[in-house]
């Protein structure tokens, strides 16, 4: 009981990424016609999905100082915002691949009042703390999860509009627009900081943790929501009057995600390789699965809402990398929770 009570305690804020992970690898295999992945890895992301908010409930009730402290902590806090994004990424399978459209309204808003509380509880908390860590100690690539939980609301709204014949066709993409304009904005701002930190300031293997991923992710969940908001155009006037530049954002978010994709493969082979970081589980590395998924997912949508045939190939590609990279993901956890189980279990019978 003791040892499950300390793994409830150190649970990690940003658990829920398993979920944002799991749900784009299967929407990205819906996409490119692998219906029985894409209906597993569902099935699977509504079990993880309930586990998850169960243990999150269990822990804010046992541990509520220790959640407030987390929140108010600069690594640990924009964890938080994986709740949101995996509540949105469910939120979208359930339309697309079973075509449930309460259920996916219902998610919908869930994410959204999940990021109102969580925007303004979590940076409200950085802001007025009395001790702050110098900026390269308290900002890393998960701080990006800001702007994919706003981008992820506005993805799934643009979807409802798109998929389900919402009656509120207006208003929903008037706030898409507005969440994906101003995710883009906090993208920036954020962005900027942690180009910094990686260029002025010493940078060792251990500060690069698979978050770091996400600036990939968040422009290439950018990518995906702008593409749907084109297709969305003939709908919402505003959207018909300002199509050249939603598109043109949707090929400079693009072209910003790619530009990481090389980056990170030459880093992250020099933490492995050169620098022989020991590479054992974390929770953190579902944020590293996440961003190739939304990567082949965002690419796919974006040569249909814009004509780029010859960029077929990246989106298969990328969905074998995803799913190279969530079974790997999977098996380290599955190895983390018997290692768990067996340590209680020996702590039990007083074995040494």
């Amino acid at each position: 009981m003791r040892n499950l009570l300390a793994g409830l305690a150190g649970m990690s804020p940003a658990y829920f990424g398993l979920v944002m992970a799991t749900g784009i690898v299967s929407l990205a295999a819906a996409q490119l016609g692998h219906a029985l992945i894409a209906r597993t890895l569902y099935g699977l992301n509504i079990a993880a999905y309930a586990v998850l908010w169960l243990l999150t409930v269990l822990r804010a009730l046992r541990f509520p100082r220790l959640v407030a402290t987390d929140l108010s902590d600069h690594l640990r806090g924009p964890g938080f915002f994986t709740a949101v994004a995996a509540t949105s990424v469910l939120g979208s399978q359930a339309l697309l691949l079973s075509g449930a459209e309460r259920a996916a309204g219902a998610l919908w808003a869930l994410a959204l009042v999940l990021w109102v509380v969580l925007t303004y509880a979590i940076f409200a908390s950085l802001t007025v703390k009395a001790r702050k860590p110098p900026l390269d100690q308290g900002i890393g690539g998960g701080w990006l999860l800001a702007v994919v939980a706003t981008q992820s609301i506005a993805l799934l709204g643009a979807l409802l509009v798109a998929r389900a014949g919402h009656p509120h066709r207006l208003e929903l993409n008037f706030v898409a627009l507005a969440l994906w304009l101003w995710g883009g904005m906090l993208y920036i701002w954020l962005a900027s900081l942690i180009f910094y930190r990686y260029t002025f300031f010493a940078f060792s293997p251990a500060d690069l943790s698979p978050p770091y991923w996400i600036n990939m992710g968040a422009m290439a969940i950018s990518t995906l929501t702008g593409s749907l908001l084109i297709g969305n155009a003939p709908d919402a006037p505003f959207l018909a009057a300002l199509l050249p530049f939603v598109k043109g954002f949707t090929l400079f978010y693009w072209a910003t995600g790619t530009w990481w994709i090389p980056m990170l493969l030459v880093l992250a082979a020099w933490r492995y390789l050169w620098r022989r970081f020991p590479m054992k589980y974390d929770p953190l590395y579902w944020g590293a699965v996440f961003p190739l998924g939304m990567y082949a997912a965002s690419t796919h949508e974006m040569i249909d809402a814009m004509g780029f045939p010859f960029l077929a190939f990246l989106p298969p590609l990328f969905l074998y990398a995803a799913l190279a990279a969530w079974l790997a993901a999977f098996a380290g956890l599955v190895r983390d929770l018997v290692r768990r189980i067996a340590r209680r279990d020996s702590t039990s019978k007083g074995t040494p």
